[in-house]
């Protein structure tokens, strides 16, 4: 059995859950997120969502722990929302926004002009001396990944020196260079 499948999911306060014909709906101060499902059945007792599987079927097996996981992040994402940070290194890497349209230099003939969903909420810093970052909020932890993972898909880190699109905090596995 899956162990975080079996686990309950605990609602918080300001929170509201509804199940309908294969949707559940999650509201919170931040906003409303909504996810379909299937194979498993959701209920909601009291202050605390189950996830269970009528079968030992392979599908089912596959779904109970994925959508536990899912509604869990719906809850977080309506309560504190998600963030994830990309550092561009290199020389004259540069990132600036107006509005929702991210405009990036890595290094190519022009400009990557790059416009993101409306749901997520971009920042970028440039401060002297320091790489510049960009700053993704959201409350959808699979949309954020998939927009900060096709900024990081521009410019890949490389393994020499590090220049690219990184997260930050993340380590790079670094090669050495030619030996002299």
């Amino acid at each position: 059995m899956s162990r975080i499948g079996k686990s309950p999911i605990v609602i918080p306060a300001g929170v509201t859950i509804e199940v309908k014909d294969g949707i559940i709906t999650v509201k919170g101060k931040n906003g409303q997120l909504t996810q379909e499902f299937s194979d498993v059945t959701v209920t909601v007792e009291g202050d605390q969502v189950q996830v269970e599987r009528s079968s030992d079927h392979k599908d089912q097996r596959a779904k109970h722990g994925l959508y536990r996981s899912l509604i869990n992040n719906m809850i977080i994402g309506v309560t504190e929302g998600f963030t994830k940070s990309l550092e561009l290194v290199g020389v004259g890497y540069r990132a600036s926004n107006q509005g929702q349209k991210l405009d990036l230099a890595l290094g190519f003939s022009h400009n990557i002009i790059l416009e993101v969903a409306p749901e997520v909420t971009v920042e970028t810093i440039s401060e002297k001396g320091k790489n510049p970052i960009v700053k993704l909020t959201s409350l959808d932890k699979q949309l954020l990944g998939a927009v900060a993972a096709k900024i990081r898909g521009f410019r890949k880190p490389e393994p020499y020196k590090g220049k690219g699109v990184k997260f930050v905090g993340e380590v790079l596995r670094r090669k050495a260079g030619k030996s002299a």
